[in-house]
């Protein structure tokens, strides 16, 4: 199946890009639009799943925040951060939703080592990608008619301060990002350019 790649542009209006999926998710249960990789950057924004987790640290974050119908905790999206939307068929596709994470899940694992040699891998217990630093991508997700969107978000060069006011996953562990880490540092490019090698890596 052939699948569509769409770059939206820097500091996307969250709730905005949110209602957009949701529309294109019903033309693509309906089978009246066609299957897409979006990706973009946001304006600072926390946003928090259905079941609104509070993994709150402190009693006002510094963005504001945003009640969505993805599962998941708490997190920060902003400039710096690459999003990845796969709006999937994942039913015609007979793929598990536990299939699927796992599948994006080594996609970044992958990514990160050859392109950048980062030592990424999953923590057990808590979803995403992480390094020994910390929580390198988030991943929340949500499925409706048998399509899934929502999606990842890669820490690149993001503010990490951001996330000194949450607790990633409940786990008390640090956020961490790419161009921290020792090879990247002579190796940095922006956000448009990290999408043209996902692409190119198949991500």
């Amino acid at each position: 199946m052939v699948v569509g790649l769409r770059w939206l542009g820097a500091s996307r209006d969250y709730v905005e890009t949110w209602h957009t999926m949701q529309d294109a998710v019903k033309l693509i249960a309906n089978h009246k639009g066609a299957e897409e990789i979006w990706s973009c950057s946001h304006a600072p924004v926390y946003t928090t799943g259905y079941r609104a987790v509070d993994n709150r640290l402190v009693a006002r974050l510094p963005a504001p925040t945003v009640v969505c119908d993805r599962g998941g905790e708490t997190t920060f999206h902003g400039p710096g951060q690459l999003m990845l939307y796969p709006l999937l068929n994942l039913k015609e596709r007979q793929i598990g939703v536990r299939d699927y994470v796992h599948a994006l899940e080594q996609s970044c694992i992958v990514f990160l080592q050859e392109l950048w040699g980062i030592d990424a891998f999953r923590h057990c217990g808590l979803p995403g990608v992480w390094s020994t630093q910390g929580k390198l991508v988030a991943i929340g997700l949500k499925v409706t008619h048998g399509v899934v969107y929502h999606g990842m978000a890669l820490n690149i060069d993001v503010n990490l301060d951001y996330f000194a006011a949450i607790n990633p996953c409940g786990s008390g562990l640090s956020a961490d990002r790419v161009v921290d880490h020792a090879a990247v540092a002579q190796d940095y490019c922006s956000l448009a350019e990290v999408w043209k090698r996902c692409l190119l890596a198949e991500l």
